[in-house]
């Protein structure tokens, strides 16, 4: 377990990690007064020696405007409530007593964090924009851009507004390791920087020269032709910025979130675009019956079959589907229609690419991460962040803000949580639900303590706001409030469900198959902690794996779709288990429920994203696919043609999602038009007799046909 943080004295002043306190940048009298806020700094924000710390000193100084769309000050919360006892974990679950010790330490810790905050950043609500402060921000004078950088030795900002030139715009270092610069207004009052240029920092480091993409950069864009990314100055006029219409829908009882990657939303073998999925995707989500999106591969990330998880600039939509205001112009369409939209955010890890990410990003490898092996992820070949250093919390904090405020998204899926909690990463590690598995020297503290942090902020300042967290290990307290002691998520997404259809279709006769191993599996749950669950995900649908469908029909799915001529006994049976494991496993296995895009149907192809072939230097060769987008597009005509069993499938998850408007027998995978073969009345009334049957007080029979699914539901006739 880690130390704690340790902060400035109470006689110590603070500043605002690269402003001078000689007010030396120009203020417009128009600008925002922020001077009781101020974002400030610890003098040691760092829980490992080998981290750069911060020092602090006073300072004075009005904010600058961020570059758009801002919502005022004076319609947010102004503070985050404060911690609570962090005991009720205790009542909920009383043997959690016996690993009190740890679960007191981590709350402490965490309580000590945000009494840091408060004391020297102004409190959290502060402390998360922290956007404002560092970056480009625009003023009615001009532009700042700061940049937290230790380990640079020198730096200038460079693009196309003064020709490349590192020695035109050089930058000053203060004490605290942050480079800064403002830039005035040209003589006619245009900026300094317009609109859409590029720009880097050119640094020089111990490890060479190096020109990077600032960290904070809010666009970025790979030149046709070009490999390395260029940072883009993003900031259109007021006629071109996205205006938000429509207000965010409520959190639903109910969730049912369709996961979503706008890249391979298109019918066509292409990249598609914001817009496209916004007139294309979503009304066909609505349509559906889902109540809530999911975004994956929204944060910048450089190399495209990554499916989006090794980010290289975090606060950056990504390009290849348009620009910021796409996007935003998404999202507001989907409020429109009554959806939510969360994002999927990757704060576990980061791209090793020291090109266009944050890796060696001032020539060393301890700067936002860890150093050596513990800051290296060796199976998903990628860098991990140091949660204990001060500016990495304010950095992912304010990333998680950002998000919400500047794009309206309704909440996150947090990706890859069990490896930030543990040191071991949840690899070659199998977790047996012992509570000494969870609560001990392998957890880290450190990143616990973080996802308490984000977790308060979102739901302190968002209340609507959904927090789903990609956890495999099962950690109690995962789901329960901060203030109680708990993580902090509304929902955990629980994983072992996909694997337990996997082992029945690949291991097992359908004859074999134990329905009381399938319902504990479905059930295995703590009763106070909500689950997102789901039969399949993005995972299950990658190249070398298999869908259910897949399992379930394999070849048959390519010539015996066509309802014009007779179905294979695999097709019969594929179409009948699919529908009934979706139905069961939404159900039985959560509080809410997920399925990825195409797979409401029985998608029949893989994922295969783009890539040419392959010369690694141990020698070995991996074949490409040409780079073809053949296989990384979604055939939504499938589903939608009435002349394939594809929309049956299709209509049946419909019907499943809709259960909730309907009354009688709601619904039945037998019917015809889901494909089935009528075989349920649904005329006939079932009455409940009295007499205790498993453990219930009554009971009724009914007529169930092998490889059905049916849901009845009280009448009142």
């Amino acid at each position: 377990m880690s130390t704690a943080i340790a902060g400035p004295s109470s006689s110590e002043k603070v500043l605002v990690p690269g402003v001078k306190d000689d007010s030396s940048f120009p203020l417009s009298e128009d600008a925002l007064d922020h001077s009781d806020d101020g974002l400030r700094n610890p003098e040691d924000a760092s829980h490992d020696s080998e981290a750069n710390s911060v020092p602090i000193q006073a300072i004075e100084e009005q904010t600058t405007k961020p570059m758009q769309n801002r919502v005022e000050l004076e319609d947010r919360p102004k503070v985050v409530p404060p911690p609570g006892s962090g005991h009720r974990i205790y009542q909920i679950d009383p043997l959690l007593n016996n690993y009190r010790e740890h679960l007191d330490y981590r709350f402490a810790q965490y309580k000590k964090t945000r009494e840091l905050i408060d004391k020297y950043e102004g409190g959290l609500e502060a402390f998360s924009r922290g956007y404002e402060k560092m970056g480009f921000n625009r003023s009615a004078a001009g532009i700042a851009y700061r940049e937290w950088a230790p380990g640079a030795k020198g730096a200038s900002l460079i693009g196309d507004f003064n020709n490349w030139n590192p020695n035109a715009d050089v930058m000053t270092k203060n004490d605290f390791g942050v480079w800064e610069i403002f830039l005035p207004n040209n003589a006619d009052g245009s900026p300094p920087i317009p609109h859409g240029s590029r720009v880097k920092i050119h640094m020089d480091t111990i490890s060479g020269p190096k020109d990077a993409i600032p960290a904070w950069i809010k666009f970025a864009v790979q030149a046709p032709g070009e490999i390395p990314y260029n940072g883009i100055y993003y900031d259109p006029p007021p006629e071109d910025t996205y205006e938000f219409k429509y207000p965010r829908p409520k959190q639903p009882k109910s969730l049912r979130i369709y996961e979503a990657h706008v890249g391979m939303s298109s019918t066509e073998p292409k990249i598609n675009t914001y817009v496209e999925f916004r007139d294309d995707v979503l009304p066909r989500v609505k349509d559906l019956g889902y109540n809530a999106v999911q975004l994956m591969a929204i944060q910048e990330h450089a190399y495209y079959a990554s499916f989006g998880y090794h980010v290289t600039n975090f606060f950056a939509a990504s390009s290849r589907c348009g620009t910021p205001d796409d996007l935003k112009s998404l999202i507001d369409r989907a409020h429109e229609l009554g959806l939510i939209v969360l994002m999927d955010i990757v704060h576990s890890h980061a791209s090793n690419n020291v090109l266009d990410g944050l890796n060696m990003f001032d020539g060393t490898d301890s700067h936002y991460f860890h150093s050596g092996s513990r800051g290296y992820h060796w199976m998903w070949d990628s860098r991990l962040f140091n949660y204990g250093h001060w500016e990495v919390l304010r950095f992912l904090i304010s990333n998680a803000r950002w998000w919400l405020e500047e794009y309206k998204f309704d909440g996150f899926r947090f990706d890859g949580v069990t490896s930030m909690m543990y040191t071991h990463h949840g690899l070659q590690v199998e977790f047996t639900g012992n509570y000494a598995e969870y609560f001990g020297f392998s957890t880290d503290v450190d990143a616990v303590v973080y996802l308490m942090l984000v977790n308060d902020m979102i739901h302190g300042l968002f209340p609507q706001a959904i927090t789903i967290g990609e956890d495999v290990s099962g950690m109690p307290t995962f789901s329960l409030p901060v203030q109680d002691g708990g993580v902090g998520f509304d929902y955990r997404l629980h994983m072992a469900l996909a694997d337990k259809w996997i082992e029945l279709l690949s291991e097992k006769k359908d004859e074999d198959w134990q329905m009381g191993d399938i319902v504990f599996t479905l059930s295995n749950r703590r009763w106070s902690e909500k689950c997102v669950v789901y039969a399949e995900s993005h995972d299950q649908a990658l190249v070398g794996d298999k869908t259910i469908a897949f399992w379930l029909m394999d070849k048959d799915m390519y010539d015996f779709m066509s309802l014009d001529q007779p179905a294979t006994p695999a097709i019969d049976r594929g179409i009948a288990l699919h529908k009934m494991i979706r139905l069961v496993t939404m159900g039985l296995g959560g509080e809410g429920y997920l399925n990825f895009m195409g797979n409401e149907f029985g998608h029949p192809e893989w994922i295969d994203f783009p890539r040419g072939d392959q010369h690694l230097p141990s020698g070995k060769f991996i074949l490409g696919n040409n780079n073809s987008f053949d296989k990384c597009r979604r055939r939504f005509d499938l589903g939608n043609a009435e002349f394939l069993r594809y929309h049956g499938m299709q209509e049946f998850d419909k019907a499943m999602h809709h259960l909730e408007e309907k009354y009688g027998v709601v619904l039945d995978s037998d019917e015809t038009k889901f494909g089935g073969f009528a075989r349920i009345d649904h005329n006939a009334r079932f009455y409940t007799s009295e007499g205790w049957y498993d453990d219930r007080p009554h009971s009724f029979l009914v007529y169930a046909p092998c490889r059905t699914a049916v849901v009845y539901s009280l009448t009142d006739d």
